[in-house]
């Protein structure tokens, strides 16, 4: 199966201003997406994940490399076909109503279905829309604004969708509500490239995940063979009292963390002493993946440099 996207030794550097010096946002980036894989991009703020996706959209040109979706570079206008995008924070004409904004989305990328207000209304009303169809968005909350923008991006029927922290402003009924949808659309077969400090929503959804840190690619993983080869599983139980090697967590709750050679042993004594089995999970996740890079590669304390080292500079994305 082709690639929906191709990225090869891309670097953005932004130019010196009056106020700042320049710096490479993104630097000898090279990633290669599958069409119908998820995929979630992780990185601190300032790490280059939302220049890489101006990149892929079109908005920055590189200064070095190329990047392409579906075998088209991005600097052309045919590459964006069937492309659906939400950035970090959606900026909507806000003198029209979401039914409105969904029916000129088609038009735009000219998806002309049987009944076009029946399906732009289908996709307002999974994303719990459909009773403000036709109220101005000006008059709505961030997290309805958000919703308003992902059911454009999925009414179009996109083969892509690029979701730059596509949960921000949701409550988490709402969280839950989109993380299914895109669930939905993964199993359908489409692709989906997004970022997102919520970790455990991108372990839930990506195949792989990539992350970045100060403008450079780390380390690209499965999720799955990350925690398969993590020896340590977390344990949680309830029970009168305490098992050796327990904590306590709150009144009659208890956690430890336990080899895998080990469990079901623990698991024996803790029937013996009267626990019930709350969960068992593997003690690694992607938060702990995120920090051990950070921890990695924090400055030594002052004082500590060697002379003529530089100090880390912040980037921005």
């Amino acid at each position: 199966m082709s690639p929906a996207i191709v990225i090869e030794g891309l670097n953005k550097t932004y130019p010196r201003s009056w106020r700042t010096p320049a710096f490479e946002a993104v630097r000898k980036l090279s990633l290669a997406i599958r069409e119908g894989e998820v995929f979630g991009f992780i990185g601190p703020n300032g790490a280059g994940k939302s220049t890489a996706i101006k990149v892929l959209t079109g908005v920055l040109r590189p200064t070095a490399g190329r990047a392409e979706l579906f075998g088209k570079d991005v600097s052309l206008p045919e590459a964006r076909r069937g492309l659906g995008y939400v950035p970090e924070n959606p900026s909507l004409y806000d003198y029209l109503t979401p039914l409105e904004i969904l029916t000129m989305g088609l038009a735009i990328h000219g998806v002309r279905p049987p009944d076009p207000r029946q399906h732009c209304m289908q996709w307002l009303e999974r994303f719990a829309l459909a009773q403000v169809a036709n109220k101005r968005v000006r008059s709505f909350s961030k997290g309805m604004t958000q919703r308003v923008a992902l059911a454009h991006a999925l009414a179009i029927q996109p083969r892509l969708l690029i979701l730059d922290e596509p949960l921000s402003g949701l409550d988490p009924v709402g969280r839950k509500d989109v993380v299914d949808i895109l669930g939905d659309y993964r199993a359908s077969g489409g692709t989906i490239f997004l970022t997102s400090h919520v970790l455990h929503d991108v372990e839930r959804l990506a195949d792989r995940f990539g992350l970045i840190h100060r403008g450079e690619l780390r380390t690209v993983q499965a999720p799955g063979d990350l925690l398969h080869a993590e020896q340590t599983v977390t344990v949680r139980s309830a029970g009168p009292a305490a098992v050796p090697g327990f904590t306590s967590e709150t009144s009659g709750r208890w956690r430890a963390d336990v080899r895998r050679d080990q469990l079901w042993h623990l698991l024996d004594v803790l029937r013996a002493a009267g626990h019930s089995v709350l969960e068992i999970r593997p003690s690694l996740t992607l938060e702990d993946v995120f920090f051990r890079y950070l921890e990695a590669e924090l400055p030594p304390s002052p004082g500590s440099q060697p002379d003529g080292a530089r100090s880390p500079q912040v980037q921005q994305s």
